[in-house]
């Protein structure tokens, strides 16, 4: 084989030589007489399917057929026809190195190779880039066939579902409505006599569905996923050393001795809480000085005359 990917189906081979067609003999005298179809096929024999040789071949070269797939060397059919003479028919050859080169584990690895391989597993020349390419394209093109099958299968999936939750719901509101049969399958858009047809599948999923779990049941699964003891969760490490431990927790806060350089807390004062920001505190007002008081006092000394003259105006009027 030239190529590594299936062969296509091809018609059989033309024979060597062409026939000579006889000329057309006058139908009066006819020069042969033809035998009926029957008795042709009758006397045709048979032709005996071919026997799979895969196991046999596996069997006979180890170190090339068996294991992870190798790329196999080009006219590798004529070698088996050389090491085991007569023992296999092209047929069976053909069939075989078909099926084998054309399985998906067999273009990844051409694709991922550089050498091909012999009978004996030895290396036996270069992978063509024209063959590389085409083991690529053949791959991509069964990888989009693939997505496509899983798209098409999930779109089926879910309008199965679809279409079961609806036959669930048709099901809930016909053995719970007042309405006639006919007023019913006019509001809910369902033919009339395919209504009973949809409720017998309906009842038949409902006691198919297995049984749904108790109330108490689902409220102690949502209990049981919530962390134990409002611990710390799974995860997170230990307890940094620069954490709090248990010891300071039961040493009484007057007694603490102050961390680092800072200047112990006066009494009373609230420690820091941990992962707080501390709380702003308002800026201190500046004493003015005495210039400054004394400006503030010529002001209001300029403002209290204006106000003890408004009386003696009134006065004078």
């Amino acid at each position: 084989m030239n190529s590594d990917l299936p062969d296509p189906v091809t018609p059989p081979e033309a024979p060597a030589a062409a026939v000579p067609v006889p000329e057309a003999q006058p139908a009066a005298e006819p020069a042969v007489e033809v035998a009926p179809a029957a008795e042709v096929v009758a006397s045709a024999p048979a032709a005996a399917p071919a026997t799979d040789a895969t196991a046999e071949l596996k069997a006979l070269f180890p170190a090339l057929f068996t294991g992870k797939p190798k790329p196999v060397k080009l006219r590798v059919q004529a070698d088996i026809q050389e090491r085991v003479p007569g023992k296999f028919s092209k047929a069976q050859l053909s069939a075989f190195l078909r099926r084998h080169t054309g399985s998906t584990g067999y273009l990844i690895a051409l694709t991922q190779s550089k050498t091909r391989f012999d009978l004996d597993g030895n290396p036996a020349g270069e992978i063509s880039e024209e063959h590389l390419n085409a083991a690529r394209e053949e791959l991509a093109r069964r990888k989009g066939l693939k997505q496509e099958r899983e798209q098409a299968e999930q779109e089926r999936h879910r309008l199965e579902a679809q279409q079961r939750r609806n036959r669930g719901q048709l099901l809930w509101d016909f053995e719970r409505t007042t309405l006639t049969e006919a007023n019913f399958c006019v509001l809910k858009g369902v033919a009339p006599e395919e209504l009973q047809g949809l409720l017998e599948i309906a009842r038949k999923e409902r006691a198919e569905a297995p049984p749904a779990p108790p109330r108490e049941a689902r409220r102690d699964e949502r209990r049981d996923d919530r962390r134990p003891g409002g611990g710390r969760p799974e995860g997170r490490g230990p307890r940094r050393p620069d954490q709090r431990s248990e010891g300071r927790r039961d040493q009484p806060r007057g007694e603490r001795p102050p961390r680092g350089d800072r200047p112990p807390r006066p009494e009373g004062a609230r420690p820091p809480q941990p992962g707080r920001k501390p709380v702003p505190q308002a800026p201190e007002q500046a004493v003015p000085s005495q210039m400054a008081q004394a400006l503030q006092a010529a002001r209001l000394a300029k403002v209290e005359p204006a106000a003890d003259q408004q009386p003696a105006q009134d006065s004078a009027d």
